[in-house]
């Protein structure tokens, strides 16, 4: 498996992809469980698995149970370098150039990266930018740092253009887990004319319509977590409108 070769091919081809976020502190066996039927039945692409913390949840545990009730492809989303687990396919190496938190920008990276070296997992550098939501999210207030405002599309679009300049795969424009606002379609589309590597853009997403608006506007994959949480009859819906967009 080649996940970074898939998501230039979709991009490639105008395939929109739809990843859905699994917490670990959120997730007993039967929610799992019951998320792996609903998502191998919408045929979603990606589960992303980690979180800004992790106080109770057991991210390997996690990732080896869904392993075992589904094929989907398991990328890791890491809160920081502890969250690494070699039973996954992937790992997104997140470095947060929205922030100025030393860090984030390659501080973590430094204590991962022996283990990552080892892991044999897939490593996908990915350019991590917060976007203000409207309300102080967990990720920024864990991260300590700002987030740009979601007015200021010009300054999201230079940063993930210099991520991609400074070699980074991927962009992943995020108003973050709870998010009041979503990314808005403006910042979508300044930041997809600007760079030329897949975007990702996740947080505050709760309808298809809105899925689709993103896809529209340029984001390659769709990232959605709290509200499948409360309602798995979304994965569906979801899944169905970002795929079909791809026809339109």
């Amino acid at each position: 498996m080649n996940i970074y070769q898939d998501l230039i091919q979709a991009k490639h081809e105008g395939r929109k992809l739809l990843a859905i976020l699994v917490d670990p502190d959120k997730a007993s066996e039967d929610s799992l469980s019951h998320l792996a039927v609903e998502c191998s039945k919408s045929k979603v692409d990606y589960l992303f698995v980690g979180g800004s913390l992790l106080a109770q949840g057991d991210l390997g545990k996690t990732i080896r149970f869904l392993k075992s009730c589904c094929t989907i492809p398991i990328i890791i989303f890491p809160g920081s370098h502890q969250q690494i687990d070699e039973s996954a396919d992937g790992i997104l190496l997140l470095s947060l150039i929205s922030g100025r938190n030393p860090d984030l920008l390659i501080g973590q990276h430094i204590l991962a990266g022996p283990r990552l070296k080892l892991s044999g997992l897939e490593i996908l550098p990915t350019g991590y930018i917060l976007i203000e939501s409207g309300n102080t999210t967990t990720v920024q207030y864990v991260s300590n740092t700002s987030p740009i405002p979601a007015e200021k599309t010009d300054i999201a679009a230079c940063t993930a253009l210099a991520g991609e300049q400074l070699g980074m795969k991927l962009i992943f424009a995020e108003a973050g887990s709870g998010a009041k606002n979503p990314v808005s379609i403006e910042m979508i589309q300044a930041i997809n004319k600007m760079i030329t590597i897949p975007l990702i853009v996740g947080g505050g997403i709760r309808t298809p319509e809105k899925a689709v608006a993103n896809c529209n506007a340029g984001a390659d994959l769709i990232v959605i977590g709290n509200k499948v949480e409360e309602d798995p009859s979304l994965i569906s819906a979801i899944a169905n409108a970002v795929h079909n967009t791809s026809r339109i």
